[in-house]
């Protein structure tokens, strides 16, 4: 748990919003979960507040293109979900309800992990970022595998555990309680300063 005397440095801290995307978010979305929707308003603040400080804001976006798992030896993300996220589609755009044109960084990935064959390490160390608050959805999928990534890479990741999307309840808290007991820390939204 981040120390509520912590406060993030915005010049070395940045806000990194996971797949706040009309698929996950909006109701007509392919894989639509109401928490996800839920969640807009607490990211919203976090984003803000980032802003108002100084920090950047990074987004990323899940995007698939159509024949991506068409030779999948076993990461076949279409068979575990179904078709999602699809590349050009209306369900893979970031959702309106957030200040996405602000973005400081927009990340396009193929898989969990944010870092995966991205350009977002480059982008963080090129701007001097250590430390990361980490938000969005599914807390227990895209959160949990950026989160965990970020650590490995020498990164602060702070889960921010009440601006978190998820299916069910337990899934949220496995999510926060992974990210704490094993590689970085979590803080609410009351916790978040900046100095």
């Amino acid at each position: 748990m981040a120390s509520d005397q912590d406060a993030f440095d915005p010049d070395r801290t940045a806000v990194v919003v996971v797949d706040m995307q009309n698929g996950f978010c909006h109701p007509d979305g392919s894989l639509y979960a109401e928490p996800s929707e839920t969640a807009i308003d607490p990211v919203g603040t976090l984003v803000e507040r980032a802003s108002d400080a100084g920090a950047p804001v990074v987004y990323t976006r899940d995007v698939h293109p159509p024949e991506q798992f068409e030779d999948a030896h076993y990461y076949d993300e279409f068979d575990r979900w179904g078709e999602h996220v699809v590349e050009g589609s209306w369900d893979a755009e970031l959702i309106e309800d957030l200040p996405t044109e602000d973005a400081d960084h927009v990340v396009e990935k193929h898989t969990y992990d944010a870092f995966y064959r991205t350009d977002l390490e480059g982008w963080l160390d090129a701007h001097g970022v250590d430390d990361l608050l980490i938000c969005g959805t599914l807390a227990n999928v895209c959160v949990l595998h950026t989160a965990g990534s970020a650590g490995l890479r020498d990164y602060r990741p702070v889960v921010i555990e009440d601006a978190l999307g998820y299916i069910t309840e337990d899934h949220r808290e496995y999510a926060v309680e992974h990210a704490d007991w094993l590689f970085g820390e979590t803080a609410t939204l009351e916790d978040v300063a900046f100095v």
